[in-house]
């Protein structure tokens, strides 16, 4: 059996973007990679999140929002901060750890400050493409040095 690689997603509220993260990872990567997420404080999944990764066909439904310390003892292979405010708070890991920045825009934030819950959508439905096509790269960043 060949060991899987543990990708961890950190975020800040683990409520949306590290939670799309995941769940993509998992979705293309299941066969050699074990994906988590977690944030620096657990906000509780966003609805409109699991609602758009719905319409491609992943459940997240039952994911659940959590703090880095839930994951108990796990070391990862990688971490990904996926917004600023987690690259800056990143807590420390095992030094076999690669840690990584790649930061997506908030759909929260930025739906608030438009009309119309279409064009909220289509803020969601951005990001949520931009995560999916970074996941796309993992095999890449993990064979790099």
């Amino acid at each position: 059996m060949i060991k899987k690689a543990k990708v961890l997603f950190l975020c800040t509220g683990n409520s949306c973007r590290s939670q799309m993260a995941e769940a993509f990872a998992r979705a293309q990567h299941d066969s050699w990679l074990e994906a988590y997420s977690a944030g620096i404080v657990a906000h509780g999944l966003n609805p409109v999140a699991v609602e758009v990764m719905a319409e491609l066909g992943i459940n997240m439904s039952t994911h659940a929002s959590k703090k880095v310390a839930d994951l108990g003892t796990n070391t990862f292979d990688l971490v990904v901060t996926v917004c600023g405010h987690a690259d800056e708070r990143c807590p420390v890991f095992a030094t076999e750890t690669k840690v990584i920045h790649q930061a997506f825009d908030d759909p929260p934030k930025l739906a608030a400050q438009v009309e119309g819950e279409a064009q909220g959508r289509a803020i969601y439905r951005r990001v949520r493409d931009e995560i999916k096509t970074f996941i796309e790269t993992l095999p890449v960043i993990l064979r790099q040095d």
